[in-house]
């Protein structure tokens, strides 16, 4: 086998129940299904961080959020910092980043609170830097007098030589993909809108207007847009004989739930089933997940936040099949990118991950979406990796985002680089060992700028055990322990009943603290 390629498919907000391969006998996922079958699949594998920026940057460094700096998605990954692509792309890889990136802030930079004193350090870096996820610099606008910064793009982000973006969610088309979209003849005025309740559809929930179907079809869905320009990167790379990554990035199941076409009836919402912890009262919680759970979804503020569903089955129904829907039109992309490798000949000879940056919670304990909700729809993501070169197995060993880097440079060659805090899953994919590590730290932060208006704690953390037990320790004091072994669905919270337990995880909470502390030395490394 020569240089193994990589195809890197990750989706946006995806549970890890909500895949055929772990379970889940309603959404049908044939394509993804059969990467498990030939791979590994990791049952047991856990976020970093809960929180988009945050926790892709740990997939491309293999670094925890405290140590990349990536805290929350207010601040973009440093220009300098090392990932492991770099570290192919300095082995002769073709390297692209096709759909969604969010390693810088783009248009979530305006969504917080700015700090009030001034900085920790200059910025060291070019002007402008930072801001190549603009949403801004690919607008033409509907007259065509916009900016179109295409041609500009760097021939180095953070080591992909090839990017084409897709920046946004639901059904707001922008980056490259608004340029794609227009070329196959979209209406600029049904592509670029306001999120918001008047944003075009062709139909929309009674229950919550981010459950909608978009105006345009299916043809120039996010969706399609990345599997097609990943399609044509592999081509590309195949005709030049040359190995390559393609991180092949959906936006999709994240909300708005904005399936097109045929994709948004693909279930009925009457036949979707309710979580087990539905109706959880979560007696004992924290006090700011008693005020969130209180919150509807439609009197939350923005487009993007957490909130409670209020009760509301019909809205959660809904919410579930529009989810399932966009899931399957990924999966049936899946399909066309497996069936364009093996009619290339590159099937055998290339590494497949499939993965997601986090999870939502769907319903479960009252709440909808994500953020500070650290409960396993949120926690835990599908994660797979098939290597051609090894047998297929499945694993309950624990496993976490921050091994997927380390793993990766562990299968093909190159060494870590500095400052690299993952674990390799290869003794797991060899059926070798039993584990490779005896817990998963989780990190949850919140600037205190936006902290303290919105009564969150700031900093949070939580400890998986191999034996697992799930502990949470906030920055308001208040903590949270359950046995997912004997609860799986968490509605036995043991932290006030407990006390041997908890003393036991806060003091494996703190071994995992001081073992996480960054001591890279920040220099370049010859």
């Amino acid at each position: 086998m020569s240089s193994p390629n990589v195809l890197f498919i990750i989706t946006d907000q995806h549970r890890a129940a909500d895949v055929g391969f772990m379970g889940n006998e309603v959404v049908r996922t044939p394509a993804l299904d059969s990467i498990a079958a030939r791979g590994t699949v990791f049952e047991n594998a856990w976020v970093a961080n809960p929180v988009c920026m945050p926790n892709r940057s740990t997939l491309m460094t293999g670094r925890m959020p405290s140590a990349h700096g990536v805290i929350f998605n207010d601040r973009s990954l440093d220009w300098g910092a090392n990932t492991w692509v770099r570290s192919l792309r300095q082995q002769g890889y073709r390297t692209a980043l096709l759909g969604k990136s969010h390693l810088q802030h783009g248009l979530s930079r305006n969504s917080m609170n700015p700090a009030r004193a001034a900085a920790v350090a200059e910025d060291p870096w070019p002007e402008g830097w930072n801001t190549w996820e603009d949403d801004e610099r690919f607008d033409v606008g509907a007259d065509g007098s916009g900016r179109d910064d295409r041609a500009d793009f760097p021939d180095d982000f953070y080591g992909f030589d090839h990017v084409e973006l897709s920046i946004d969610h639901g059904a707001r088309i922008t980056g490259h993909h608004l340029h794609w979209a227009l070329d196959k003849g979209a209406r600029y005025e049904d592509l670029v809108v306001p999120m918001s309740a008047e944003s075009p559809a062709t139909r929309r929930s009674d229950h919550w207007w981010q459950i909608y179907q978009p105006p345009y079809a299916p043809e120039v869905h996010s969706t399609t847009f990345v599997t097609e320009r990943t399609i044509a990167f592999i081509e590309e790379a195949a005709s030049e004989d040359t190995p390559w990554v393609a991180w092949a990035s959906y936006p999709d199941p994240h909300h708005p739930m904005t399936p097109p076409g045929e994709w948004f009836d693909r279930h009925d919402p009457a036949d979707m089933v309710l979580p087990v912890s539905f109706n959880d009262p979560i007696e004992g919680a924290p006090a700011y997940l008693k005020r969130v759970q209180q919150v509807p979804p439609h009197k939350q503020r923005g487009w993007v936040g957490m909130s409670g569903h209020g009760g509301n089955e019909a809205l959660v129904r809904e919410y579930i099949a529009a989810t399932y829907g966009a899931i399957e039109m990924i999966d049936d992309g899946v399909a066309r990118l497996l069936n364009s490798l093996d009619r290339l000949g590159q099937l055998d000879n290339t590494i497949i991950v499939f993965t997601s940056d986090h999870g939502d919670m769907q319903g479960e304990h009252g709440f909808l979406m994500k953020g500070f909700m650290p409960y396993r729809g949120t926690l835990q993501v599908p994660l797979v990796i098939a290597d051609p070169r090894r047998k297929a197995n499945r694993t309950a060993s624990l496993a976490g985002s921050l091994d997927v880097p380390q793993t990766l440079l562990a299968l093909i060659g190159p060494a870590p680089f500095d400052g690299m805090q993952g674990t390799s899953l290869v003794p797991l994919m060899d059926g070798a060992a039993a584990s490779v590590r005896s817990h998963v730290l989780i990190e949850d932060d919140l600037p205190v700028a936006s902290a303290k208006p919105s009564g969150i704690p700031a900093k949070s953390r939580t400890l998986i055990d191999e034996n697992g037990r799930k502990y949470t320790r906030h920055s308001s004091g208040e903590d949270m322990l359950f046995d997912l072994a004997a609860d799986p669905h968490e509605l036995s919270d043991l932290s006030g009943v407990d006390s041997t337990g908890r003393t036991q995880m806060v003091e494996r909470l703190a071994d995992a603290l001081i073992q996480s502390a960054d001591d890279a030395r920040g220099a370049p490394v010859a």
